[in-house]
Formats: C-alpha cells, structure tokens, sequence
C-alpha cells in the first residue's frame, strides 16, 4: 500500500509557510489591526485589484527586505519576475520553497 506522506507532509510545510508569511507581513509592515486569516492564499498583494491587500512601493521594499533576512533569500530589483514572485502569499511560498531545493 502506498502512501501520500511525503505529498502530505510537503503541503503540511506549504501551509506552515504561507501562514508564516502572512505573520511576516503583518508584523514587519506594521498592520495591528490585521489577522493572518485577513490574508488570503491567493489574494494581491499590491494595488487593489480584485480585493487586493493594497500595499505599495514602500512596503514592498520593506516586505521584500523582511523575506531576506527570515529566509536568508537574495533579491535583486534587476530580477525580472519580482512582480510575479511577489503577486500573492501562494506565490512567494512557491518562489521561497523553490529557492530552499535549489
């Protein structure tokens, strides 16, 4: 019989860290009156497109700052899919837990 722990422990890690992110985007762009659940997966994070969190050119640097020292990642504004890397909660834990493999 086979089974889907590794599939299941590898969403487990996901979730785990989409969740962490979420604290890190609250605590460290300053948003009190927020709760992670307030986050969605897949909600924008920048502009107000679609219900978007709304977040600026500010606090990208400093979100973006704040993920480099949590993950110890290297971002260069010259990467040419920060937009895309940064769209969404799904979508940095997507980047970060590639960057962790590589």
């Amino acid at each position: 019989m086979q089974t889907d722990k590794p599939q299941n422990q590898s969403q487990n890690e996901l979730n785990q860290l989409k969740e962490e992110l979420k604290n890190l985007i609250i605590t460290s762009l300053n948003l009190p009156d927020m709760k992670s659940s307030d986050i969605g997966d897949d909600m924008p994070l920048f502009g107000t497109e679609d219900n978007g969190l709304g977040l600026d050119s500010v606090d990208a640097l400093e979100l973006g700052l704040a993920i480099q020292k949590q993950y110890g990642l290297k971002l260069d504004s010259k990467q040419g899919n920060l937009k895309e890397i940064f769209y969404s909660v799904a979508t940095l834990s997507k980047y970060i837990t590639e960057q962790a493999k590589a």
